[in-house]
């Protein structure tokens, strides 16, 4: 006969249904401090989510994913070192079930392409991520895109151009590296600096700097940094 007294003895349909509550596991990366305490209170708040682990660039990103078991990364895109569109694609090459949601002030047509196309899942203002970023995370989890509404309009409008003039996107036309070359460049660092930070010799970043205009078309430093300015590599 069961002891009224006694608590019931957990069943296995009560076990699952303790792991099914487990929240999502976040890493939060923006280069600002406040920023980030503020998104971590519209994070923490919910019972689902949880900041696991935060970074202040791209490259502390991926040493955090490194580190931490995480089911979703929320990214800045324009920091130094690495920008939120540079360490989207290499988080999620080294984590491929990870999602990732970019987080920016700026309500860019190309960044949200290039964040797209680094395998990005969502892209959300931080002027509405009081409303729209918990609603994000739930709906990256559930492998679904958010796109604030903004955003929508952006993707229909250039693939209706795309079809209108019978054009087809380019395949990534820069390599990883003439990616950093690029963005160091336009930052302002000298070749002997770049060479240092990338440890190559101050050769290879001429040759990397001339492959870079030949490819793009450019002819100096100036349109250099317009084009990285125009591919979410560094803020205007």
């Amino acid at each position: 006969m069961t002891d009224p007294a006694q608590p019931p003895e957990p069943t296995a349909a009560s076990a699952s249904s303790d792991d099914a509550v487990r929240p999502i596991r976040i890493l939060l990366t923006d280069d600002h401090a406040l920023v980030r305490r503020g998104v971590r209170l519209i994070l923490d708040r919910e019972p689902d989510l949880q900041v696991v682990a935060e970074a202040g660039d791209g490259a502390e990103a991926i040493e955090a994913a490194r580190g931490h078991d995480i089911d979703l990364a929320v990214m800045d895109i324009a920091m130094p070192r690495l920008t939120g569109l540079q360490a989207t694609r290499e988080l999620v090459a080294l984590k491929p079930g990870l999602r990732v949601l970019m987080l920016t002030m700026h309500d860019n047509e190309q960044y949200l392409f290039q964040a797209l196309k680094a395998g990005a899942c969502g892209f959300v203002l931080k002027s509405v991520a009081d409303r729209d970023l918990v609603a994000a995370c739930r709906a990256a989890m559930r492998n679904e895109p958010f796109l604030y509404p903004g955003a929508v309009t952006a993707l229909i409008r250039s693939y209706l151009e795309r079809v209108r003039h019978g054009e087809e996107n380019p395949d990534q036309l820069l390599t990883p590296r003439e990616e950093e070359v690029l963005k160091l460049v336009a930052e302002g660092h000298s070749s002997k600096d770049i060479a240092e930070m990338l440890f190559i010799s101050i050769k290879t970043v001429h040759r990397h700097r001339a492959n870079l205009l030949h490819k793009l078309g450019l002819r100096d430093r100036l349109e250099l940094t317009r084009y990285a300015i125009r591919a979410g590599l560094i803020e205007p």
